[in-house]
């Protein structure tokens, strides 16, 4: 084979590789700026079952988001339907909350700060990590590419909310048709200090699993969310070993108000949910 041709054919090679390699790139740019831009969307309120397990308790709560913030209605203990004494103190609360609107503004405030914490993440990940592709495979939703991250050195973290990320490695899913975050499964590799090592610490080792699904009509949201992380908090040490999953997701109304909300689960009660993925309507 005549040298000029085999440089071209190497030439060509390398540009492919360089030309997949910014797809691949563009691929991770697209989802995650789609995650911002979920993150803080408003019009398209559900109401969905939230089950939260640790070592010593389980918690099951319906969940209806309004404009004036979520509000939930717990429904069951353990995996157990609540006891007349408990049901009574549920509904005792919530009536509390229509008599108090001020706590429900509270609640709402404290959403909001949570909401811009998670967006300082997200706007942080395209520049906090470097990605790799790892190969497609096949996701809950369908196909995905996987891609593998780790810290990038030239990362500087604004805030004590992105500093972790200087510390994490782990694997990203993409699910290819809506450019989506299917799944981010991360690892602390070191320790992590705040505030020099005064306030606390998170010891490596930790770990995080977030998993996303099209819940129906093309709205993603989060779906099972784990967390084991052990930390030092000023001069104790905790450890935080909870998991989360989302289901039984339905639309409702834009601009719900909270009375609306309560009177709506108080109706329906612990009956009657949809299966996850099924909007109302559908």
């Amino acid at each position: 084979m005549p040298v000029p041709q085999a440089k071209s054919l190497i030439l060509v090679f390398l540009l492919t590789g360089i030309a997949a390699r910014a797809q691949d790139a563009a691929m991770v740019q697209r989802a995650l700026a789609n995650e911002v831009r979920a993150a803080d969307d408003s019009q398209h309120p559900m109401r969905y079952r939230l089950r939260k397990s640790s070592p010593r308790l389980t918690t099951t709560k319906e969940i209806c988001e309004t404009a004036d913030g979520a509000v939930a209605r717990l429904i069951a203990v353990n995996d157990a339907p609540l006891n007349q004494a408990d049901e009574q103190r549920e509904q005792a609360r919530l009536d509390q909350l229509l008599r108090e609107p001020s706590k429900q503004r509270h609640r709402k405030q404290s959403q909001e700060q949570d909401t811009a914490r998670v967006l300082k993440v997200l706007k942080s990940l395209p520049n906090a990590f470097l990605y790799e592709y790892a190969g497609m495979g096949q996701g809950p939703g369908g196909q995905v590419a996987k891609f593998r991250f780790k810290p990038n050195p030239q990362f500087d973290p604004p805030d004590l909310e992105t500093q972790v990320l200087k510390q994490m490695s782990g694997e990203l899913w993409i699910d290819t048709r809506q450019d989506r975050v299917a799944k981010l499964n991360g690892r602390l590799q070191q320790d992590v200090d705040f505030g020099w090592g005064i306030l606390g610490r998170l010891y490596k080792g930790g770990t995080i699993v977030i998993e996303q699904a099209d819940v129906g009509e093309g709205q993603w949201r989060v779906v099972h969310f784990d967390m084991k992380m052990s930390a030092r908090v000023v001069f104790r040490t905790k450890v935080f070993d909870t998991a989360e999953d989302e289901s039984h997701f339905v639309a409702v109304p834009t601009g719900l108000r909270l009375q609306q909300a309560i009177a709506m689960l108080r109706d329906n009660g612990t009956s009657g949910a949809p299966e996850r993925g099924k909007l109302a309507g559908k």
